[in-house]
């Protein structure tokens, strides 16, 4: 917790376990107090050093329903949807608390889980290409940090 700031950062059903290490691992780096996935579990990978995992806690929720029922403070912290659609990250005004959440690498966020989130907010690209989902969670962090 940075400045009374709080944030967690988490992905639905992620694909390819190398991008929750790296996730994770920026996490550690910009301030977040915990990381999730939820829907699959999660092994350790090169990209996870020592440090992070006494550091910052990784947590896994089995379904979406087991997320919603043990997520932190979920009348104070809004739930924020990080896909397609949504507010411009660069017109973005982060609360002091938050989670985020990003969808799976090939399938996003479906729209029962984004009908639970209190916002939506978009990565600006000038590709036609998504971002990976690692640096799209780390871009969204370190705009959070350092540039609002």
């Amino acid at each position: 917790m940075i400045d009374g700031r709080y944030f967690e950062i988490g992905i639905f059903q992620p694909k390819r376990s190398h991008n929750v290490g790296t996730l994770w691992r920026s996490a550690l780096q910009l301030g977040a107090g915990a990381v999730f996935t939820i829907g699959r579990r999660y092994s350790f990978q090169s990209s996870d050093t020592f440090s992070t995992a006494k550091n910052i806690p990784l947590k896994h929720f089995l379904t979406f329903k087991d997320f919603l029922v043990n997520r932190p403070d979920p009348a104070g912290i809004p739930l924020i949807a990080v896909e397609m659609g949504g507010i411009p990250l660069r017109e973005f005004r982060h609360p002091a608390r938050a989670i985020y959440l990003l969808g799976s690498e090939d399938n996003g966020l479906p729209a029962f889980v984004l009908e639970k989130c209190e916002q939506l907010v978009s990565l600006e690209a000038t590709g036609k290409a998504s971002y990976n989902l690692a640096v799209a969670g780390s871009i969204l962090m370190y705009h959070r940090c350092f540039l609002t």
